[in-house]
């Protein structure tokens, strides 16, 4: 009965720690969002590091290489931003006109097969303001992400002038315990993962920003290489991020073109969306870097509600830290198995 009694006692405590680390965590996001999109940047930048640092180049000219590149980066990506947000503003009368055009063309079309529109208020709904309003939200969204640039750029460095000697304090902390190598294989196991999940994660991301980008320019939407921006960092979200990133490029493709390119940029964006998130992505990331679809929507509706959009945006990896760290100790596996994919059985009965 104690034993019984000690149990309960403990699921309780660990359940009441993880309700106030959550809210800490929800209550400070000020701070917390800036550090993970830091640590998130540096994990992705760092084996460039490290690779030029095996290259013969000093730690911290290694660094700084590193970080020019990355300032050279954002630099590019704030000039595309302000420039398209300023050419959208430009030609924003001659969109709303485009697009007052295509609203009268649609309501004339349904009158004459007889939909009464005036009953089904569709004027409301297709309010060039309320369209113009929406990309142009979008286009300042973006902006309001780089505000906090100089905070996580200092993060970064800070971040990446600790990577080098991360592991020795490792092997220091772990030293004096019993079993010094196996701790030391558990470390390096996650690291390794987390970095192999990034890697894949930002190479199909890439991919998927500039098939939008040749397929936008090819069709003829304006700012393909900004709605390839777009497509690139909201590849991170799963499920819904591909049709956030395709709603603004598809009514600016009804603005320019009518329904019938929008419809085509609409299907591209799926045929995009099917080959790297369905086919190539998987493929890459094996079984082992894997989450379940159930795992995946409530890590997006949790991380959301506890960080807000950036917490959307960053729900999978850090889901899938978690899942890795569990998986790297023999003790939490089954919780990694359980967060996993399902398990096929392939072997003839």
């Amino acid at each position: 009965m104690n034993t019984k009694t000690k149990n309960s006692s403990q699921i309780l405590l660990t359940l009441a720690c993880f309700v106030i680390v959550v809210a800490g965590i929800s209550a400070a996001q000020v701070i917390v969002i800036p550090f993970l999109l830091s640590v998130f940047i540096a994990i992705i930048i760092a084996p460039l590091m490290f690779w030029l640092h095996k290259k013969g180049l000093p730690t911290l000219l290694a660094l700084l290489t590193v970080i020019a590149g990355l300032l050279l980066i954002a630099v590019l990506i704030g000039y595309l931003i302000g420039s398209s947000v300023q050419s959208f503003s430009n030609n924003l009368p001659a969109y709303q006109d485009k697009l007052d055009q295509q609203t009268t063309y649609v309501i004339t079309l349904l009158d004459k097969y007889g939909v009464d529109t005036k009953t089904l208020s569709l004027d409301k709904f297709l309010k060039p303001g309320v369209a113009m309003k929406f990309i142009a939200a979008s286009l300042n969204s973006l902006g309001s992400m780089i505000t906090n640039g100089f905070l996580i750029l200092m993060t970064i460095i800070f971040i990446l002038l600790e990577a080098a000697s991360f592991p020795s304090k490792i092997r220091a902390a772990r030293g004096k315990q019993k079993n010094p190598g196996s701790q030391k294989l558990e470390v390096n196991v996650f690291v390794s993962n987390i970095q192999h999940y990034i890697a894949i994660k930002t190479s199909t991301s890439l991919a998927t920003g500039i098939i939008v980008t040749v397929m936008l320019f090819i069709i003829g939407v304006d700012y393909p290489l900004l709605w390839g921006l777009i497509a690139f960092m909201l590849n991170y979200i799963p499920n819904i991020g591909s049709i956030i990133a395709a709603v603004p490029p598809v009514l600016l493709a009804v603005i320019q073109f009518g329904f019938a390119k929008a419809g085509a940029v609409a299907i591209g964006y799926l045929c995009i969306n099917i080959l790297i998130g369905n086919i190539v992505e998987p493929k890459l990331m094996g079984r082992g870097l894997g989450l379940s679809t159930l795992v995946v929507f409530l890590s997006l509706i949790f991380w959301g509600w506890v960080l807000g959009p950036v917490g959307m945006l960053l729900s999978v990896p850090l889901t899938v830290t978690v899942k890795i760290a569990l998986d790297s100790r023999e003790d939490t596996k089954w919780l990694s198995i359980l967060l996993g994919p399902e398990i096929r059985n392939d072997k003839k009965t």
